[in-house]
């Protein structure tokens, strides 16, 4: 049967639209009593960016801090926060910021209707009640947290995402002025987050016309903004996380995403450059993208970490397995359907010693 999946509803893209975001919030503000919740990430409390904000009296801006990756801890207590603010429900949630930002917006939207802790949804469709009026708004490109059905959280025992059609996002803004100031080495990290989507997505098993119309689109960009480096590269960077995220709406990612989560859930490295350590190390199942990414790399002067596995005790070793080998949608997409006779327990502590 084939996937019946959510799409964002709503869309709008161009330089300076993030001056809209009032009247688009206007829409949703139905009486006196409504209020608007928005979750924006810390390091631009004493910026322009906090100053544009179209907070009404009424709203309750929270920042938050993603110095580390979203813990279901740290949804379960932004959301108590919230339903500690008021005695009703906000009218809308609003997520500015990375990635990390944007799936914080989008977990704690879902678990304002939803009982119990976040954690109790790690998985696929898991979610009962549709989220609270939500909306995304990227400062940094390439995370595809825009327009995905998950918000990947770490929890007690994993990192996982919850993945669902009301994770994704009412309404998004795509503003490329927000992402201008972005540092060089965190640009590309986050760049090539959605660059190596495509490359998974377009390798992979589950590869369909829909998600290779998206992906070839995106990693054409990828390559634009980082092999050519010609103008308007923001604004190709923002629609190349978009077109990457669609890609994997409809297929998915593959062998780095898997082995990323198990490095962040035990070593707290940051996605991007998560992926970007793993990828280097893919040439036996990615070799034109390794190739090609190792030139990007080059062009960019990114030095990346090594030897984070030396010495690890062998129980972090283990759970960093645990981890990878719970995402069999991802192995599947990427190996086929006999995955587990492929990709074993040692070959994947093998690929883990390795980095």
């Amino acid at each position: 049967m084939f996937r019946n999946f959510k799409m964002v509803s709503r869309v709008v893209f161009g330089r300076g639209c993030f001056n809209q975001l009032d009247d688009i919030l206007a829409e949703k503000r139905s009486n006196y009593n409504s209020f608007v919740v928005f979750l924006v990430d810390d390091v631009f409390e004493k910026s322009g960016l906090a100053l544009k904000i179209p907070a009404k009296n009424k709203d309750f801006i929270i920042w938050v801090n993603v110095d580390d990756e979203p813990k279901t801890a740290y949804v379960d207590d932004l959301t108590q926060r919230i339903k500690n603010y008021a005695d009703r429900l906000p009218a809308g949630v609003v997520g500015i910021g990375g990635g990390s930002a944007m799936d914080l917006a989008k977990a704690v939207s879902l678990m304002l209707t939803n009982p119990g802790s976040s954690a109790d949804y790690q998985g696929w469709d898991l979610i009962k009640k549709p989220a609270i009026y939500h909306v995304g708004i990227p400062t940094l490109s390439g995370t595809g947290a825009e327009v995905s059905r998950t918000t990947v959280l770490s929890g007690p025992e994993k990192k996982l995402g919850i993945n669902s059609d009301h994770t994704v996002f009412d309404q998004i803004v795509l503003d490329p002025e927000l992402i201008a100031d972005v540092p060089g080495d965190q640009r590309f990290y986050t760049g090539m987050d959605t660059y190596i989507h495509c490359v998974e997505s377009l390798n992979g098993t589950y590869l369909n016309a829909f998600s290779k119309a998206y992906g070839e689109k995106s990693i054409d960009l990828c390559r634009e903004v980082f092999l050519d480096s010609g103008s308007d590269s923001d604004d190709k960077l923002m629609m190349a996380s978009y077109c990457g995220g669609m890609s994997i709406a409809y297929s998915q990612v593959g062998v780095c995403h898997a082995l990323s989560y198990g490095l962040s859930f035990v070593l707290g490295t940051h996605h991007g450059i998560g992926n970007c350590i793993v990828f280097d190390y893919l040439d036996e199942y990615y070799p034109e993208g390794v190739n090609e990414f190792r030139r990007m790399m080059e062009k960019y002067n990114i030095s990346l970490p090594r030897n984070l596995a030396a010495g690890l005790e062998e129980d972090k070793l283990d759970k960093m397995v645990d981890v990878a080998l719970v995402l069999e949608p991802l192995w599947e997409n990427a190996l086929g359907a006999g995955w587990k006779e492929i990709m074993t327990r040692d070959k994947i502590k093998e690929l883990y010693q390795r980095m």
